[in-house]
Parts: structure tokens; sequence; C-alpha cells
């Protein structure tokens, strides 16, 4: 049985495909950047095989396109995802975090995964990106129809400090699943999980994550994964009571053996930052990114659909920072 390895160069989703797809809108730009050692600013992303990891890398190449001229350079950095991401925002160890909507509220308040922090008033929102359904994957002939078959099941629900594992739990909780017997729920970074599911190690995995993914991908074509609806009652009071979580849809035929649309829920991706980074930075960074946004949303399949308006407007429960601000309001996007 094969796995894929989706950190590699030659992946859609890979290093090699962002240097290809920003690389192309360079030449179009004309002459070549000429490096300066000046502000160096890094973006927390999250593991490779996902989509936080290769839009941090253009979000860089973006900013560092016109370093001539601003001065600043930008260095995108993997992560085990948005909690690890926020905690380094707090020390000062990153400039700029891509994070699920859900953890930057939580973080923002000193709520969930952050309750025995202090709340953080400075996080400031950028602006967001893709929608990210939570998805639930569970292996052939398990039998499992729904979340509330998971109770008692082998259920991975991801890495510690990773916004997967923070809202997979937030919502399992309110199924009412998982609190009892913790000893079945396991902390498989995302690669290894679907080799798990496949081998009948576990009996199911969850994913919040844009669509397609490739890790669903490998799971549906190497044992004929199935993925099930989250719906029901405990969603609906979900989507009541939270304003950072949203309906959502995975498309029919997406996956192999999935020929109808699959309802759950989910969040956004979203870059934040904190107040104190300097506005003519933040202006430059948004700037970079808007300015490309064409190229960027060839990127990967889940950015395709970005919309201007909805990554003002949609998923950042944080304040804007007055760069992004700046910039949304010099193009008409804000009044």
């Amino acid at each position: 049985m094969a796995f894929l390895d989706r950190g590699a160069l030659g992946s859609t989703t890979g290093p090699g495909w962002v240097r290809a797809v920003v690389a192309a809108g360079l030449l179009i730009g004309g002459q070549p950047v000429v490096a300066r050692d000046d502000s160096v600013v890094t973006v927390a992303t999250a593991g490779h095989g996902g989509v936080y990891l290769p839009a941090g890398q253009a979000i860089c190449q973006f900013v560092n396109s016109a370093r001539e001229r601003h001065g600043i350079r930008c260095l995108a950095r993997a992560s085990a995802g948005s909690v690890e991401n926020i905690e380094a925002l707090r020390r000062g160890e990153r400039a700029y975090a891509i994070v699920q909507s859900d953890i930057q509220d939580a973080a923002l308040e000193g709520r969930r995964q952050f309750a025995g922090a202090e709340p953080l008033p400075a996080l400031r929102a950028v602006f967001s990106l893709h929608a990210e359904p939570l998805t639930v994957v569970v292996q052939a002939g398990s039998g499992i129809q729904s979340l509330t078959d998971l109770e008692g099941r082998r259920v991975n629900l991801g890495v510690e400090g990773s916004g997967m594992r923070a809202t997979a739990e937030d919502v399992l909780a309110a199924f009412g699943v998982g609190g009892a017997d913790r000893a079945l729920l396991s902390d498989l970074p995302a690669g290894a999980q679907i080799q798990a599911l496949c081998q009948g190690r576990i009996e199911a995995a969850t994913f919040v994550v844009g669509h397609p993914s490739g890790y669903i991908q490998d799971a549906t074509r190497a044992c004929e994964a199935r993925l099930i609806p989250v719906e029901g009652p405990a969603v609906e009071e979900l989507l009541a009571g939270a304003r950072y979580y949203a309906p959502a849809t995975i498309a029919g035929l997406t996956y192999r053996g999935q020929p109808k649309d699959v309802p759950t829920l989910g969040v956004r991706a979203t870059l934040v930052t904190l107040a104190d980074r300097p506005e003519a930075e933040v202006y430059e960074l948004v700037k970079a990114v808007f300015s490309n946004l064409e190229l960027f949303r060839r990127l990967h399949p889940a950015l395709a659909d970005l919309d201007r308006a909805e990554m003002v407007g949609f998923g950042n429960t944080a304040p804007l920072h007055p760069g992004a601000e700046r910039y949304f309001r010099e193009v008409g996007l804000l009044r």
C-alpha cells in the first residue's frame, strides 16, 4: 500500500509549486529583486501537506519581490499549527501567523485552549483566507455513520498545538464524544493518521482543511475511506453560539466514493499579527498579496475562490491592524 509524500517537490501544494507560480509573476514584473540586509519578518504556518505552509511561502515571495523598495525580508516557517502559532506570536518569536478563525477568537479573549493563559487583546487581524470545513474520515467497513458513533472508537484528532485538534475537540464535546475515554484519542500528525487509518490502527480521523486535500485523496484511494456528515442539533447550537463557525459543504465528487455533498461546519484560515507591528510593514504585506491575488489563487485549489471583500470581512474577530485597514480603505474595500 503506497502513501504519497505530500511535502515532495513535485506536489502541487509543495514549495516547488509555490516557487514556480510566483516566479511566473515575477518574470512578468521585469527586473530581478536585489537582496538587502534589512528587516526580517517571519510567518508561522503549519506542517507539510496542507495549505498553510505554501500559502505562507507565497505571501513571503510576494513581499520579497518588492524588497528593493521597502526593505522587508519575509520568511515562512513550518509549525504544529494554529495554537502553537499564537504562542509564538505571544513570545515574540514570529511576526505573523496563519491561524484558524476559532483560534483567533479564543486567543483574543483567553478562552478554550487559552483559558490558562492571559487574553491577547493586542491580537490584530490582517486578512482571512480560505474556508476550512471540519472533515471526518472513517475506515471502510467501520459502520460509523455519524459523530455520535465515534464514542468508544479509536479516533485521531491531530497533534497537540494544532487548531485542527482544538476544533475537533470542541465539536466532539458538543456531541458528547471523547470525554469519557481519552485513551482512545490519539495525536498522530496528518500524514501518519492516513496510514494508521488504512492499516486499521485507528477507525476515524479528523481534519480541518481546505479542499481538495491530498491527505484525504490518499485515504479514499488507498483504502476506500469514507467521509461522514457533521450535522444535527449539536451543530445548530455551535453555529448559533460561535461567530467563528459557519455552515460548510464538501462538494460531491471531490473524493473517490463520495458522490453526494457532505454537510459539515467549518472555520476560516486567517493571517494575524500583533498591534505593535509597524503600520507601514503590515501595509506592504497586504499590498503585496492583494496585488498578486490572481497568482495567489492559482497556488492551490482551496484558494481558487478567494474573494477580496470576504478576505476583509469573514473570519476576522480581532480588530484589523491599522496597516491592513489603511490598504483596504485605499482600494475601496473599507469605508
